[in-house]
This record gives C-alpha cells, structure tokens and sequence, in this order.
C-alpha cells in the first residue's frame, strides 16, 4: 500500500497532508508547519526544512507529491513559494524519497474534474474521497491532501496501464 505526503509549499504555512491506499484512499494524517512571518526568510526556511524532515522520519512515506507554484500577477509571491518547495525537494531527496510535481489546475482536474474549480470544491471532493465527515483544518493541509490524493490517482493509473501492455 503506497504511502504518499502530499505538500502545499509556503515559506509561513507549509502543507502537509499524507494519505494511503490507492483503490480506497485513507487519510494518515494532515496539518500545517508553521514558521513566524516576523523572522528573516532564511530562518523560517530552515526552521520548516527541519519540520520536514522530521514529518517524514515520522510518518514514513514512499514518495512526496508537492505542488508547483501558481505564477499568476505576483511573480515575487511565487518566487517565496518557489524557495518553499525547494526545502521540501530537499528534505525528500535527503530521505532517498522520489519526488513528483504537480501544477493546482492538474491537482484540481484529477481531484475535482475541474482544473479550474475553486478550494471550496477540491476541499469538498477530498473530504468526500477520504470518507471525512468533517476536516477541521486549514486549505492549506486540505490543497496537500488534494496534491497526495493527485499523485496517488496518478500512479494507480500508470500501474494499470503498465499491467495492460
């Protein structure tokens, strides 16, 4: 049963969600790392470097799945984000983890059917694909869990068709 910690980048709330089981997905647990926006960028980089790679010696995944930075009007909010997903590259590659990508209009299409539906839709279809009545947590932990559950999606897709050949 692959284990997937799906990953919203940001360099003050980082967004960890991890889920299992490919056919019948179950969430594993999700959240946030926090980093105070008063301290310089390097140090809030570091200090969720370090909350990475302690997620991930906790909770065992057998890949990571982060998403990519929107590049929409603010360019200088998606370099930030850009630096964030490096940490979390970093933490996995450190770990011997294999890393996919995903941009949020193919993280929502696969979750939601809809590459351009809004985070009240993706937060609906995960609660929905996990079987959660309720989700008591940030978007930021709820768009990692879609990102997991994109990446999970994806791989049961690649292994059919793999077995057809």
């Amino acid at each position: 049963m692959m284990r997937v910690l799906g990953i919203d980048p940001g360099t003050v709330l980082l967004g960890y969600g991890v889920v299992e089981g490919a056919s019948d997905p179950r969430l594993v647990e999700c959240g946030v790392l926090k980093a105070s926006a008063k301290l310089p960028v390097e140090r809030r980089l570091c200090n969720l470097f370090d909350g990475m790679c302690g997620l991930i010696a906790a909770l065992h995944p057998d890949e990571v799945a982060i998403e990519e930075p929107f590049v929409g009007v603010n360019v200088r909010s998606a370099f930030m984000v850009g630096r964030a997903q490096s940490l979390a590259i970093l933490a996995a590659a450190r770990s011997g983890l294999p890393v996919s990508y995903y941009s949020p209009a193919e993280v929502k299409r696969q979750v939601s059917g809809y590459g351009r539906g809004d985070k009240g839709q993706v937060r609906t279809m995960v609660m929905l694909q996990l079987g959660l009545k309720d989700l008591d947590q940030t978007m930021d932990a709820t768009d990692a869990l879609a990102v997991a559950l994109c990446h999970l999606q994806l791989r049961a897709v690649e292994r059919r068709l793999s077995v057809e050949r």
